[in-house]
């Protein structure tokens, strides 16, 4: 019975979201309340349930991913971003010009929310077309498959950073294991698809797109950004400060050292909120104050990035307290019955019902939060890797992108494809990296 209740409560979910078109943040707190009373739920409860799913999802998701809203909005502005791709197009080379793509869309992905990255690397692929006479979607795909990879494995992007603190997971393993998978699936659903969905629906590779939706784009004469290297280090300081500390506790847990000082200001630095804020003030000063930008006009970009976020964080806040609902309500313990004495793997688990709602809502971070509290109860019977349950839940969430994502649109609009086009090049892609993700994720779990 709590399964049909939760089927009805999403069925709910997608008729307020996509038939009356109301707010998707509106929408997840009124199925919230309705399935909580569907539960059986004592009335004082439920307020108090939904609260909590709230706080405890934005309360360790705000900080890292607002100040990182900030970094990749200060990288973007000062023309950062702009550099790295047309630095790596130079080095790579036409005939390789697709994996100068990849590399670039990677770095740009870990600073940038897919969104920005998009709306950010869009206009320089088709400047890249058009200069080299090749198709838009030759490049758009390898492009797609390295932002969406990023958004669906590394923190600080919303999915993975959320799930990680749901499950009590180490955001710095979380980090280490997902550039292990993100690699491998980026080549597979980058420049390997792209020579297959030549072959499947070749007509689109003709086309020409547009992104006049995107209205006017602030160019960059190159010798205006800053330098490759700094631009690199700006990007990726998070990632490495997160990495380092990372390895250092693996290794310490391994040797068995003992904790000392320097062990836990190393863990300190490397904790993901202060990465994240180290980083911001060193891109305040390499993408501002070393180029002679105002500090009010740096300050400005961090602003606009933060008024960017709002709708977004109120949707996260709002899975959350369905999550919540979800564990408060039983739900997820009845989950953890089903499967008592099951062989199933945690981890494939998540990612099939991380991949069942992902079709049903759309939206990759309800989708994963959703799974949180249906599995979270499972975790504390098995002693499996919570870092990859982390993963796998991420890769689950990112399968069959099509008309009930934004992302679905966009992609279909700026590359100026058919429906049937879409779903054979983007919801393909999606698919092929939670396929492939999950593949790797498994691999992996063989080992750590």
């Amino acid at each position: 019975m709590p399964l049909v209740i939760v089927a009805a409560g999403i069925l709910v979910l997608l008729l307020l979201i996509m038939g009356l078109k109301l707010n998707t943040f509106v929408s997840l707190l009124i199925v919230s309340f309705l399935v909580a009373l569907a539960l059986g739920m004592p009335l004082e409860d439920i307020v108090k349930t939904i609260e909590t799913g709230i706080g405890g999802t934005l309360g360790h998701l705000a900080l890292i991913f607002g100040l990182g809203a900030m970094l990749g909005k200060l990288i973007a502005d000062a023309g950062g971003a702009q550099r790295i791709a047309m630095t790596l197009v130079e080095k790579f080379g036409q005939k390789n010009i697709q994996w100068a793509i990849v590399a670039s869309s990677f770095i740009i992905g870990v600073a940038l929310f897919f969104e920005v990255g998009l709306v950010l690397l869009i206009p320089i692929v088709f400047a890249i077309s058009r200069e080299l006479k090749i198709s838009i979607l030759f490049l758009g795909i390898p492009m797609a498959a390295a932002l969406s990879v990023t958004h669906g494995f590394l923190p600080p992007h919303p999915g993975p950073t959320v799930i990680a603190g749901e499950y009590g997971a180490n955001l710095g393993e979380v980090l280490l294991y997902g550039f292990i998978i993100a690699i491998p699936t980026v080549i597979i659903a980058g420049p390997v698809f792209t020579k297959i969905a030549m072959k499947i629906v070749p007509a689109s590779f003709k086309k020409s797109g547009s992104i006049a939706s995107l209205g006017e784009q602030k160019q960059f004469k190159l010798e205006d950004t800053p330098g490759f290297g700094i631009s690199v280090l700006t990007a990726m300081l998070p990632v490495i400060l997160m990495s380092i500390a990372t390895i250092i506790k693996l290794t310490q847990e391994t040797m068995g050292i003992e904790p000392n000082a320097v062990l836990a200001a190393v863990q300190f630095i490397g904790d993901a909120s202060i990465a994240i804020l180290i980083s911001l003030l060193v891109a305040v000063y390499t993408m501002g104050i070393a180029r002679k930008i105002p500090i009010q006009t740096v300050m400005d970009s961090c602003t606009a990035a933060i008024t960017q976020i709002g709708m977004m964080l109120l949707i996260i806040g709002g899975g959350g307290a369905f999550k919540q609902v979800l564990i408060d309500g039983g739900v997820g313990d009845y989950v953890a019955k089903l499967f008592e004495g099951s062989s199933m793997s945690p981890i494939l688990l998540a990612w099939i019902i991380a991949a069942i709602l992902r079709i049903s809502l759309g939206s990759a971070t309800v989708a994963a939060l959703t799974t949180a509290g249906l599995v979270i109860p499972l975790l504390g019977q098995t002693d499996v890797n919570l870092a990859l349950v982390v993963l796998s839940t991420g890769a689950g969430s990112l399968i069959a992108s099509h008309v009930n994502d934004a992302g679905f649109w966009m992609f279909k609009e700026y590359f100026g494809l058919t429906m049937k086009e879409t779903f054979a090049t983007w919801t393909l892609l999606e698919t092929i990296i939670s396929v492939a993700g999950l593949g790797f994720i498994l691999l992996l779990s063989l080992v750590v």
